[in-house]
């Protein structure tokens, strides 16, 4: 009897390790938490069960950045996975490292498919492409940064609960309301000031960024982030930190805990965000992102942030076969769809755009169709069609060193942002082996 029990079960192992063999394992890093977590799970597991060839196989590997440093470590290392998700910062860290990566139009092509751009969001699909129009990465979570606020704080505060602010001033304004009269200890918070404050505020109210339109035409760049414009805006922020009116709660997604604990009543974050803040049931309202009332033909458009999804280099041709089957998956309206309503990132299909729309989607749930509007209501200038660096998170980890020693009163917005310029230039020239 025991050598019977064995038996079968060596045999049951065999079985089991034949049928593993069957199925070509995909790996799929990514740095998704919380509600945008539960969505990558089951769009893998949705994947998994509609075909026995191909298994997704989705590992958290951490932050956007951290996840970016995985891979470039397990890269070196010779044990990348097959699919890394790379925040838009990264795209420039991707597009240098040609030899690691395998542009996801050869995959596609290798698999037998085809991409066609035109069923893509344009300004999502321009920023993962080359400048002759091969698409590097594949589209999964862009977003763009709306205004959310907190419906009860501001009733309470007596300001217009239908009527979020438009402009910087009207925020500045209503977030002095909030304070003074205690609804909430403080009025205003942010994530990620360099994507939001700095990179899209400057596409969304028309200026330079940077010269070489922002680094997209070439990577001799210069910041020209310490313009009138951004000083005035970082020193109010500065002057709001002062009291707590404006409440800093860290370099990326942090600050998100801050508006969902109630303590702040004004709150700009990534549409990407929505999932967590219709999970925590709070009364909410989504606003366009606030403009400068001094900008001229403002708003403008804002830039893709968010993700996308890069293929390592080095493998088989049944895993890039497998990665081409996930990404047609990903595409498909109804996946698309899914993603889009559930997490509040864009679409990237103008099939999903239409049908969400069709489908009343957006007349059930206002303010959700604002952060699509604000990236296509107008054709890109040269100042906002997004940011491109080879070393973007080493320039953006500077930047926000110099706003958090603003922040804490060391610095005034004109030196934190001169700082940040002469250390960002000399950290490009670095980079560019200048």
């Amino acid at each position: 009897m025991k050598f019977f029990g064995f038996a079968a079960g060596a045999a049951l192992m065999l079985f089991s390790t034949t049928s593993a063999f069957a199925v070509t394992q995909i790996s799929w890093w990514h740095a998704m938490t919380g509600a945008n977590a539960e969505v990558v799970d089951k769009i893998s597991k949705d994947f998994n069960a509609s075909q026995s060839d191909y298994q997704i196989v989705p590992v958290f590997k951490g932050t956007y950045p951290e996840t970016l440093n995985a891979g470039i470590a397990a890269f070196r290392a010779g044990q990348a996975p097959d699919i890394i998700q790379v925040f838009d910062v990264g795209t420039g860290v991707m597009m240098a490292a040609e030899s690691a990566i395998k542009p996801v139009a050869d995959v596609l092509t290798g698999a037998g498919m085809t991409f066609d751009k035109s069923q893509y969001l344009p300004g999502i699909v321009g920023y993962y492409s080359k400048p002759d129009g091969t698409m590097l990465s594949f589209p999964y979570n862009s977003s763009s940064p709306i205004l959310y606020y907190n419906k009860d704080i501001f009733q309470k505060a007596g300001l217009d609960v239908n009527s979020p602010p438009k402009t910087w001033n009207e925020v500045w304004e209503a977030a002095k309301k909030i304070k003074a009269s205690g609804a909430a200890p403080c009025g205003y918070t942010s994530t990620w000031l360099t994507w939001i404050h700095l990179e899209n505020f400057a596409a969304w109210n028309n200026v330079s960024w940077a010269t070489q339109q922002n680094g997209l035409a070439g990577g001799d760049v210069e910041l020209k982030i310490n313009a009138p414009i951004f000083v005035n805006h970082f020193q109010a922020l500065a002057d709001l930190a002062k009291d707590g009116t404006f409440k800093y709660g860290g370099r990326t997604s942090e600050a998100k805990q801050i508006f969902l604990a109630g303590e702040c009543g004004i709150f700009t974050e990534s549409s990407g965000g929505l999932g967590d803040i219709v999970k925590s049931g709070m009364n909410y309202g989504i606003g366009q992102l606030p403009y400068d009332s001094d900008a001229k033909g403002a708003p403008q458009n804002t830039t893709p942030g968010g993700a996308s999804l890069w293929v390592f280099s080095g493998k088989s041709d049944e895993e890039y076969k497998g990665v081409a089957a996930f990404f047609a998956y990903l595409s498909k309206t109804e996946v698309q769809e899914y993603l889009h309503q559930k997490s509040g990132y864009l679409p990237v299909t103008l099939a999903a755009y239409e049908a969400t729309k069709k489908s009343g989607f957006y007349d059930k749930n206002p303010g959700r169709e604002t952060p699509i509007l604000q990236m296509t209501g107008k054709a890109p200038t040269e100042n906002s069609k997004g940011v491109r660096l080879p070393n973007l998170p080493q320039v953006r980890d500077i930047q926000n060193e110099e706003f958090e020693k603003m922040l804490a009163g060391q610095e005034t917005a004109q030196q934190a942002l001169d700082n940040a310029v002469s250390r960002g230039n000399a950290a490009i020239k670095d980079a560019l082996g200048n």
